[in-house]
């Protein structure tokens, strides 16, 4: 049989007490009502279940006899004695109010006087209906809500035992209440699944909890923008500005110059950007437009004027068509959740100010960022980039990464608390793969993104980057990056004075360029836009960084794609932008490897410009696409087909079998089942197949296949043309298929070898060991973690260390807490993706994308769903490693702790010797340029041993 995970009761006592607890306390006789046991219906099950004991069966085999689990076996133990012990309470308190003294109802009841006192004990009492009071709030909320989540963390916000939950809802099983799992997938994460328990009313049918729309949380928070003094909604429809305020500044007049830019007054209540200098915005004007852009403050705006708005239109273009459109609903109507398609910051993003009659007033500025949020951005080197560099700097940063990998791996392996170790096995294996995936490489030293401003004095070769050394070297790159020709290579200048009033000499993540430079990047413009921005040389480097930068495209000076391809009537217009942008961006990719013409380069790149903005301004990228010989570029580099090289293949969709993480295989010896979610010999992920099938039909008059659905026993489809549910016409073709889940090409393979191209060039080969190398230091890992013990817990260090248990233990239960909320949110989320998608049947997948994330977070700001990091102090720390926290309860409190802080304590840095995996390492960061003090960091020895290194040659 499954090996069986009990489910815990009120106590903890043993199988045998819990019977123990079951027996009569009376002798036989029965001296009330009419002669009739009145503990008949507790007693059939506890005599039956004692009565088999004896005849020694063990605990196992006596649920199997009853058909059960050993979990809900002692769950119906645990109810059965409350049960009995609930009546003889009552017989207590009657004989009490008649007048009998305590051994006089034990006489009575044939009970000693010790458990009389005990029966009429109000705590104890009050103990043994708290199953039946949870159960009864479970049930009310049921029957006025419908189905409610009940799954992992709603006990922590009801605050009841586990045991005590699972009593309940037991309890509710047995009234005919329905109890069903499930899966949502999670908005965030694809291909990934949140696990879903829910309660419903009796006669729910399993399907019915995927309508997320209908499932309830057991409880609803709100929002606090100021430490719980007082409460607001999570989001407050903006307040709208008058257009009189607002100033255009054309094309014509320097607005291109300044692109996306919004210039707001200094002073003025209602327009404070706080303590930002600079922020990312929307600004709600007469209701039915807004601004987006970057806002700074201006101090050189004519009278009347509060914001300038610069734009590359021209002046023929009317003042309100300049600006965005609200997103509306279906009904036409203003979007009152998400008017701008953006949501503003959680906290901060909406301010209020007190106005001049002492009232409290919403400001009209709503943030998405501002100066700080873009410090914390990625800083790895994505294979888009450093594929096309030079081989010598592909080299360095691949062997940099798996430098730092060994060495990390290394660490973990040192360690002696097994909890620890296994967390950060599982965390270092997954890394591994990921790496693998997306062929990311380590950062270079320095590197970080930037958000971009405009400074129309500044020259084409300098750049405002006041967190970089005056005079130092950087280099730019955006995203999506098509090649070598789109970075330019800038001098720091910090003593630029329009830059320095406009984003402050203390800047951390803005720069300031002219529009010539954002030009270059790629058509960059001010409204957001973000660069990578590299150091090259100077910034106390110990030598110069080679990025390999080549002249733009001439190709490409003066190429309006809005000009050369604009729309035209019966044109097809294009509906999924990410899509063909990845085609044309994996299509550059493969065309630089293998050696494509600048004039080929120049062909491809002005189709992604057209690709990029064709849905945006139905612009004839199909006209775009015959007219730069896209089809003979595919059929050269990409054999007529997809992505070619290893580069755009890796993260290449590809379908499989719907599957699970895990397969369960038996144990010969004991007979029982195990799951087993990696192959302890190969370190490999093991998957089982959900063999779950649906039926799709081919309908005359209908492009494609559509899926069949069943609605009240009627066979329907979704009309793609209305976008209504129809019935399935008798000439239909209907097949079944097996349900798929998407995957990757480079998760699907043993070996990245597969994916290089014909041309098996360096660059291909380099990327293809690298993969090779993260998949087996991944399988490592896991091989490792499966042989890695449990941590023993010690009784008398958890006496000794008591306090700093108990704060842990309180910290994790507030954590748990986030659970239910977490499913709320993604519940919340999935049931308005899927109406939107239903309003919208041809929705972008880009759209759908940038829309479910939206969603997911204005469900996590409406239920209150925010992680809370634990805090492990040294103290505390002391604890876990003496063994005073039991090895699951770790394990659960370091998924909640900071993952940072939580790895500078278990890999203490600081050291006096270095390991050959260390040695590795900084030989492979002294070849990418990182300073003495930098390696000295990361490696965890004083610079004077790094110093010592290099000199010495190791």
């Amino acid at each position: 049989m499954e090996e069986n995970f009990d489910i815990p009761v009120d106590n903890e006592e043993s199988f045998d007490e819990l019977l123990h607890y079951g027996t009569k306390y009376h002798s036989g006789r029965y001296p009330y009502g009419s002669g009739e046991d009145p503990y008949q219906h507790s007693g059939d099950l506890l005599s039956r279940i004692e009565q088999m004991k004896q005849e020694g069966l063990t605990e196992v085999e006596i649920a199997k006899a009853m058909n059960t689990t050993t979990g809900k076996l002692r769950v119906q133990i645990s109810l059965a004695t409350n049960e009995r012990r609930m009546q003889m309470v009552a017989s207590a308190k009657s004989l009490k109010a008649d007048g009998l003294n305590y051994s006089e109802i034990g006489r009575r009841m044939g009970i000693n006087e010790s458990t009389v006192r005990s029966l009429l004990n109000s705590e104890s009492e009050a103990r043994m209906s708290a199953s039946q009071n949870t159960a009864n709030f479970l049930k009310e909320k049921v029957d006025s809500l419908g189905m409610i989540d009940i799954g992992k963390g709603v006990e922590k916000e009801l605050d009841v035992s586990k045991g005590r939950m699972e009593n309940a809802i037991y309890i509710l099983q047995l009234e005919g209440y329905e109890v069903y799992g499930g899966r949502v997938p999670q908005v965030n994460n694809p291909g990934k699944q949140t696990t879903l328990r829910v309660l419903c009313p009796p006669g729910t049918e399993h399907k019915e909890i995927y309508d997320f729309s209908k499932i309830h949380s057991v409880q609803d928070d709100y929002i606090s923008y100021d430490g719980g003094q007082t409460f607001k909604p999570a989001f407050v429809y903006p307040k709208s500005m008058d257009s009189s305020r607002l100033q255009i500044r054309y094309k014509e007049e320097g607005g291109i110059d300044k692109d996306g830019l919004i210039e707001i007054r200094r002073g003025v209540e209602d327009l404070s950007l706080g303590n930002s200098h600079y922020a990312q915005v929307r600004i709600l004007v007469d209701d039915t437009h807004y601004l987006k852009g970057m806002a700074v403050y201006s101090d050189d705006l004519p009278e009347g004027v509060d914001i300038r708005f610069n734009t590359n239109k021209s002046k023929s273009v009317d003042k309100m068509d300049v600006l965005k459109k609200v997103k509306t609903d279906a009904n036409g109507n203003p979007d009152k959740d998400n008017p701008f398609g953006a949501l503003v910051k959680e906290h901060g993003g909406q301010s209020y100010y007190i106005d001049k009659n002492g009232k409290e007033q919403l400001s009209l500025v709503n943030k998405t960022r501002e100066e700080g949020d873009w410090e914390d951005w990625e800083d790895t080197l994505p294979s888009q980039f450093l594929a096309k560099q030079n081989m010598s700097l592909i080299t360095r940063q691949l062997s940099l990464t798996e430098a730092d990998r060994a060495a990390e791996f290394e660490e973990i392996k040192s360690l002696t608390n097994p909890t620890i170790k296994r967390v950060l096995l599982a965390s270092f294996a997954d890394d591994c793969d990921k790496a693998a995936e997306h062929l990311q490489a380590a950062a270079l030293p320095s590197q970080k993104w930037h958000v971009i401003l405009p400074v129309s004095s500044m020259k084409d070769t300098e750049i405002y980057a006041p967190k970089y050394e005056d005079g130092s070297k950087v280099a730019l790159v955006r995203y999506p990056h098509a090649g070598t020709y789109e970075i330019p290579v800038l001098t720091v200048n910090n003593k630029q004075k329009e830059a320095s009033k406009m984003i402050g000499p203390n800047s951390i993540d803005a720069v300031g360029i002219n529009s010539s430079v954002a030009s270059r990047l790629s058509g960059a413009d001010f409204d957001g836009d973000t660069v990578m921005l590299i150091p090259t040389s100077g910034n106390g480097k110990n030598n110069k960084i080679n990025i390999t930068s080549t002249p733009a495209l001439r190709g490409l000076e003066g190429f309006d794609p809005k000009d050369a391809y604009p729309a035209q009537e019966g044109m097809r217009v294009m509906k999924n932008t990410n899509m063909e942008m990845g085609k044309i961006s994996n299509l550059i990719t493969d065309m630089t490897l293998q050696g494509a013409s600048t004039e080929e380069l120049t062909r491809a790149v002005k189709h992604s410009m057209v690709v990029i903005d064709a849905e945006k301004h139905h612009l004839n990228y199909k006209l775009s696409e015959k007219e730069n010989g896209i089809k003979e570029l595919r059929e050269k580099y990409q054999s007529g087909g997809g992505a070619s090289t290893i580069i755009s293949r890796a993260k290449s969709p590809v379908n499989v079998n719907e599957r699970k993480e895990g397969v369960w295989i038996e144990d010969p010896d004991t007979g029982k089942k195990k799951r087993y979610y990696f192959d302890p010999i190969t370190g490999k992920k093991l998957y089982e197949e959900t063999n779950r099938e649906y039926s799709k039909a081919e309908i005359p008059g209908i492009d494609g296949k559509v899926n069949v659905v069943v609605k009240n026993g009627v066979k329907t489809f979704k009309n793609p043309n209305s976008g209504k549910y129809e019935p399935i016409p008798p000439t239909a073709k209907i097949t079944t298929v097996k349900a798929t889940t998407e995957s990757t090409k480079m998760m699907e393979t043993d070996d990245a070898f597969t994916l290089v191209s014909d041309a098996n060039n360096p660059k291909e080969r380099a990327y293809a060991n690298y993969a090779n190398k993260m998949k087996a230091m991944a399988n490592e890992a896991r091989i490792e973690l499966y042989n890695t013990g449990k941590l023993e817990y010690s009784p008398s260090a958890k006496a000794a260390y008591d306090t700093e248990a108990r704060h842990l233990t309180a910290q994790l239960n507030i954590a748990l807490k986030n659970a239910p909320k977490e499913r709320r949110a993604q519940l919340l989320a999935n049931s308005r993706i899927k109406a939107k998608e239903q309003e919208n049947p041809d929705m972008s997948k880009k759209d759908k994308k940038k829309y479910a994330q939206q969603e997911l977070t204005r469900a996590r700001l409406e239920v209150g769903a925010k992680r809370n990091n634990i805090e492990i102090s040294d103290r505390e720390w002391e604890a876990i490693q003496a063994g005073a926290i039991s090895d699951s309860m770790l394990t659960q409190i370091l998924l909640y702790t900071d993952q940072d802080k939580f790895k500078e304590r278990a890999l203490p840095r600081q050291t006096t010797t270095l390991s050959d995996a260390k040695t590795a390492k900084i030989r492979a960061m002294n070849a990418s340029g990182y300073s003495i003090e930098q390696m000295a960091k990361a490696v965890g020895v004083s610079p004077s041993t790094i110093s010592k290194y290099i000199k010495g040659g190791g």
